[in-house]
């Protein structure tokens, strides 16, 4: 153990994906959750409970949409993922009969692999998300971010339907959980100065920003800043130590040994090379040799302590106090899209402890003070840009219109019903109009179009979703109600992502 650093180091991981059951299967769809549960979820989860059995508390802070929760609880999905583990075994076993010893050797490896993620879903996950995540919280491992509903971009919401998507992410974290969470995660970042009063009403008391919203603001990322008038605090993430990770040319994973993501087998889907290099064509990669990967993690650690060790002591020395250094990723990156993602997470806080870094949670940084001040955070997000282009620019200017139009149909529809007293009782058209309208309102599909991925998937799975709430819609506004329940039971079969959730509930 090496002498204290003046500061803390947080590492925040945001979980998500949209609601995927019932919406296809290869290569978009029910498979992305699969393999991000195995690839990722899985392999993070065995390297917290392996830290927590070494006495590690407080390791990091974890954020899992409401949208992402409800999935790993669903019943058919963890059946599912099940099979999915078992078919990559059986795949994995395929290839063990090749000629070639490198395929062999990969082969026993990614059956291995998949052996022990069938024995953990089977065991650890036996239950679903919810009562993983809650152990991990219970036993001081995590602190676990809540969020709005099914991940839409707040900034660009009507405010009451902002505060309603909180209050319904929160409640379902309480449904699920037990627990209301302190924080929560702001999709893609999102931010604007109206957004703080549906914070305050629902009693958020802080989220994640981007560093450069807090430096056009005049703060600095080395603290946590309070928004001005309010007792919310926005955390900025660190650029310079992120990017260690998260750049694409530069970050850790484009290492030459690490496992290749693109390249695959096209009989078993099987990873069989490593990177190599930024323009090593797929011929022409390397065989991926496990070995020379671990030790690429050992070196790729030992930066990244020396990284954060600097900074904090950038921090003390610029600021004349103990700093705060955020590092902020999308949790899929470790272990889905960078293999070795998971490990290097474990070794890293290990390495951090050892070298004298104070590794801690978001809430626990802010209840140790590592608060700078008060600032007036002007708009913006992590998205390209720094603004809302990703969301409501050239591309997706029609989504954004849309979207625009189905909230305030929905405000319509429950003033009407409200104020005919039709409200007493439950309602389950009502409950999967609002359902309906989180799934349509989802970052992800502007996202999709703008990145120019998976276009024609995004696109029309914001249209169908958006068909289907105006069809429910004019069906409630009609009085049609027997139609109305029928169709509402026809939408739920596949997207009933929140079961307990009340559409009767007013925002705060």
């Amino acid at each position: 153990m090496t002498s204290p650093v003046p500061g803390a180091f947080c590492l925040v991981l945001h979980s998500h994906l949209p609601w995927l059951p019932g919406h296809g299967v290869w290569p978009l769809g029910e498979e992305w959750l699969f393999q991000a549960w195995v690839e990722a979820y899985v392999p993070l989860v065995a390297e917290l409970d392996a830290l927590a059995d070494e006495g590690h508390h407080d390791v990091l802070t974890l954020g899992v949409t409401p949208v992402l929760a409800a999935q790993l609880d669903h019943p058919r999905m963890r059946r599912d993922v099940a099979t999915w583990a078992g078919m990559a075994q059986l795949r994995a076993t395929e290839m063990g009969f090749s000629d070639d010893p490198h395929r062999r050797a990969a082969a026993a490896r990614e059956h291995a692999l998949a052996a022990k993620a069938s024995d953990l879903l089977a065991g650890r996950w036996r239950g679903g998300g919810s009562p993983v995540l809650r152990s991990l919280r219970d036993a001081g491992v995590v602190e676990l971010l809540g969020g709005p509903s099914a991940h839409p971009f707040l900034p660009l919401l009507l405010p009451e339907v902002a505060s309603l998507a909180l209050a319904n992410g929160l409640a379902d974290s309480i449904w699920r959980l037990g627990e209301r969470p302190r924080g929560i995660w702001s999709p893609e970042c999102g931010w604007r100065p109206e957004l703080a009063e549906p914070l305050r009403r629902n009693g958020v008391g802080h989220f994640v920003v981007d560093e450069q919203l807090v430096r056009d603001a005049g703060g600095h990322p080395h603290a946590a800043w309070r928004v001005a008038g309010t007792d919310i605090v926005a955390v900025p993430r660190d650029l310079e130590v992120t990017n260690l990770v998260w750049s694409s040319r530069t970050g850790y994973p484009a290492a030459a040994a690490y496992r290749d993501f693109h390249a695959r087998d096209e009989a078993t889907g099987i990873r069989l090379w490593a990177v190599t290099g930024p323009s090593s064509a797929e011929g022409a990669k390397a065989p991926y040799d496990a070995e020379l990967a671990d030790a690429q993690v050992d070196r790729d650690v030992a930066h990244f302590v020396d990284a954060v060790r600097h900074r904090l002591g950038h921090a003390h020395a610029t600021t004349g106090a103990p700093g705060l250094v955020v590092a902020a990723y999308d949790t899929e990156l470790f272990g889905h899209w960078w293999h070795e993602g998971p490990v290097f997470l474990g070794r890293a806080v290990r390495a951090l402890r050892a070298a004298g870094v104070t590794v801690t949670t978001l809430e626990k940084a802010l209840d140790a003070g590592y608060v700078g001040g008060e600032l007036a955070l002007g708009a913006g997000s992590w998205g390209a840009g720094k603004d809302f282009s990703v969301w409501d620019g050239p591309l997706v200017a029609e989504v954004a219109h849309e979207n625009e139009w189905l909230q305030r149909r929905w405000l319509d529809v429950v003033r009407g019903e409200r104020a005919e007293g039709r409200l007493r009782a439950r309602r389950p058209d009502l409950d999967q109009l609002l359902l309906t309208l989180w799934n349509a309102l989802s970052s992800d599909w502007a996202f999709l179009v703008s990145r120019g991925q998976s276009v024609d998937y995004a696109a029309r799975r914001a249209q169908e979703h958006r068909r289907d709430f105006h069809r429910l819609a004019a069906l409630v506004e009609q009085g049609r109600a027997d139609e109305a329940r029928a169709e509402a039971a026809r939408q739920a079969m596949d997207d009933r992502s929140f079961p307990a959730l009340d559409s009767r509930l007013r925002a705060p």
